[in-house]
């Protein structure tokens, strides 16, 4: 049948559109655990759905659904199988693939920030303490009531900055054993100074000790780190994701028998087996069968291919409408899947490279403290000969010019400015995606499936006769093809009724055929009826002898896809559209939606290195995509977004996340970005406004630990105060 279509959106809840049909997968593992990807889920609904669909079956024993992740964890009896499982998905309407676990990874993503939360409440908890037996002494308590409220204040900080620093002492300690200096060394050297000092003048009977203040110094600090890791999604590896979705096993064929293997187990010449609507495991050459191929997550190609014998397969693409066996070439680590998973790797590793404003703001801030430190400790000592003096100057300093703000600074922005972007429909993964945005000069789409839906949709059809209307949808009916598929519900939504057919059987390949009133009728490829080709996604009925009626499509443009093109060529960025499909179909998309470059037919290597070559020449690059060929290009680029509706794979390599079907957020978050890079500056510039207001106190011996401790939250206070501007 000749078609021009991508993999389509998925399927939001069990109403929706059935799922492709079920891969060829193999039976189940030793450990009794299945774990399968459930890319169409979305909602609380869809959870309860899958759950009750899979506890269905019998022989599952427990079946568990994380909507972050998108995969469904079950453990069943043996006699279980994934193709089980996915078969019954697919007939409650969700989409499902085999994951393989052991490829994943198994550490919590959100350990993390559950200690940092933990130590974030044990700090409030002792600065609220601390700060309630301060105020006795600020009162102008003396003698033994003093030093009383001094020594349990020192009962309740020294073990708490001990659990609750510990993050960053580990940063600062790996920092100074490179020799570098980063923001936690003057942290850690404020903290341990501000304790050292106070014990010290606890133990003598002084009467200033600053506990409060290295305390509400560590409280300030995790939190400013925990809303830095509030910003971040557990990213995935998108190199692992593309991993696991690697087929693991396949049927091969040997001495007339057929075999479950390893993919691992496969070798060059080998013939495998790939029934219809299996993913193909390796990369091969088509010896017996024909059937199309779906070629949308390796190419971006939106025409399914026709596979027959001698037709060149790939690990990856999708076998549509009839069974194939394919002559191995190369499997595993050597497929072209497994080359673009390399690909995401190296492009990962390079984007990693980037540094934030606020390390660019460490490497000035931090030396520049400790020299001032050292000078003050230096300078009070030449002039009093009392080391004891000398040393509570330089915890001064260090605390009154400690980084609360400039820890602040960043994530208080990031963190406004993503809470507004997810109510816009956005949703941000990466710390530092927000100021790789700011920066953004040329803007690359992706086309099918990110400027469009994806879903074919026919057009022109009242210009037809109705009885041929008629008889197409009577073969339509009979085919599981996407084209098909879609030209069936567009007529039954027209109110058309099938046409009686007779011998109706579908050619794998080529399309559907019957008799109608004693005449042959077909449904399918340009060939197959003797037309020609053309150069829109088009399938073809045939009536007896007579000529060949083209039955057209196109492809849904997504929501607010012409006003964001527009938006952004307002903002002036350069605007590229690249694609996997052919230079027709690419070049009149892009006359109609307002983009002037373009660039069909890309490979996927082609696009990642097409996005490396204008990061060469200086551009900083926004990559929109969805499929497994945009994976390696979303990664190479300097920021990345991709649809809710994108394969796993992508959405890891991404940055951002569309959550709804439109595109307007796109443009209103390059725009944010740039407002958000400007709060953060005047972030920094209100922090080392109030160092240079606040450092002469303490350097003149008149910061007081109250002086420092309110200094210190009034300059953190001022911070935030600026970035919820942002709202």
């Amino acid at each position: 049948m000749s078609a021009t279509y991508e993999h389509p959106g998925p399927a939001a809840c069990p109403a929706c559109a059935g799922a492709p049909a079920a891969e060829a997968l193999a039976e189940l593992p030793r450990n009794g655990r299945l774990m399968l990807s459930l890319p169409a889920i979305h909602c609380a609904g869809c959870i309860s759905g899958v759950e009750r669909a899979l506890m269905a079956v019998p022989g599952v024993q427990d079946a568990r659904v994380n909507l972050t992740l998108k995969r469904a964890a079950v453990q069943a009896d043996r006699s279980v199988t994934a193709v089980d499982l996915v078969e019954v998905l697919e007939r409650a309407g969700y989409e499902a693939h085999e994951l393989d676990p052991g490829v994943l990874a198994t550490t919590d993503s959100d350990r993390r920030g559950r200690d940092l939360l933990m130590r974030l409440a044990v700090a409030f908890f002792a600065m609220m303490n601390v700060m309630l037996l301060s105020v006795a002494v600020w009162s102008g308590a003396e003698g033994s009531t003093r030093d009383m409220m001094h020594w349990i204040s020192a009962a309740i900080a020294i073990p708490a900055v001990i659990f609750c620093g510990r993050p960053f002492y580990v940063s600062a300690w790996s920092a100074l054993r490179v020799r570098r200096l980063n923001m936690d060394v003057p942290i850690t050297l404020a903290i341990l100074l501000a304790v050292g000092t106070s014990l010290y003048e606890t133990m003598h009977s002084g009467k200033h000790a600053y506990f409060d203040a290295a305390i509400a110094l560590c409280f300030f600090l995790l939190a400013g780190r925990y809303l830095d890791y509030r910003t971040r999604a557990s990213a995935r590896s998108a190199a692992q994701e593309l991993a696991a979705l690697e087929v693991p096993r396949a049927l091969r064929l040997r001495d007339g028998r057929e075999e479950t293997v390893s993919v691992s187990e496969l070798s060059p010449g080998d013939i495998v087996r790939v029934k219809p609507g299996g993913r193909i495991p390796v990369d091969g050459r088509v010896t017996d069968g024909a059937s199309e191929i779906d070629r949308a997550l390796m190419t971006g190609e939106s025409l399914p291919a026709y596979a027959g014998p001698g037709s060149v397969v790939s690990a990856g693409e999708v076998n549509l409408t009839g069974p194939l066996m394919v002559e191995v070439t190369a499997a595993g680590e050597d497929t072209a899947l497994h080359r673009i998973a390399d690909l995401v790797a190296v492009a990962e590793a390079g984007r990693n490279n980037y540094t934030s404003l606020a390390d660019q703001a460490a490497k000035l801030y931090a030396p520049g403290v400790h020299i001032l430190s050292v000078l003050a400790a230096i300078g009070w000592w030449i002039y009093t000969q009392d080391l004891r003096v000398s040393l509570n100057i330089a915890a001064a300093v260090l605390i009154i010019t400690c980084p609360c703000a400039l820890g602040l600074a960043v994530p208080a922005v990031t963190t406004a400015a993503s809470g507004r972007l997810f109510r816009k429909g956005m949703l941000i993964k990466d710390g530092t995606a927000m100021e790789r945005l700011a920066e953004v000069d040329t803007v690359i789409f992706d086309k099918t499936g990110t400027l469009t839906l994806g879903a074919p949709q026919p057009v022109g059809l009242d210009r037809h006769p109705a009885e041929a209307m008629r008889v197409a949808l009577g073969l339509a009916m009979a085919s599981a093809h996407p084209l098909a598929e879609a030209l069936s519900k567009a007529l039954r939504d027209r109110g058309v009724r099938p046409a009686k057919l007779d011998d109706l059987r579908e050619v794998p390949g080529y399309g559907v055929e019957a008799r109608w009133h004693e005449q042959p009728v077909r449904l399918g490829r340009a060939g197959w009826v003797g037309a020609e080709p053309p150069d829109i996604t088009a399938t073809f009925l045939q009536i007896g002898s007579a000529d060949a009626l083209p039955l057209t499509f196109t492809d849904s443009l997504r929501p607010g896809a012409a006003e964001t093109v527009q938006a952004l060529k307002a903002q002036g960025k350069r605007i590229v559209l690249i694609s996997g499909d052919t230079k027709g179909a690419v070049s009149s998309f892009a006359a109609e939606i307002g983009i002037d470059e373009v660039i069909a037919e890309a490979l996927p290597a082609e696009k990642a290195g097409f996005v490396a070559g204008l990061a060469a020449e200086g551009a900083r690059v926004l990559m929109v995509g969805d499929g497994l060929n945009d994976t390696a290009a979303l990664a190479a680029a300097h920021v990345s977004i991709s649809p809710a509706s994108a394969l796993d794979a992508s959405r890891a390599a991404s940055d951002m996340v569309l959550l709804g079907r439109d595109l307007s957020p796109i443009a209103d978050a390059v725009r944010i970005s740039v407002v958000a890079r400007k709060r953060i500056s005047e972030n920094f510039t209100l922090a080392t406004v109030y160092n240079v207001l606040a450092v002469p106190f303490a350097i003149a011996g008149l910061a007081t630990p109250l002086i420092a401790a309110l200094a210190m939250s009034a300059s953190s206070l001022t911070v935030s105060l600026n970035a919820l501007r942002l709202k």
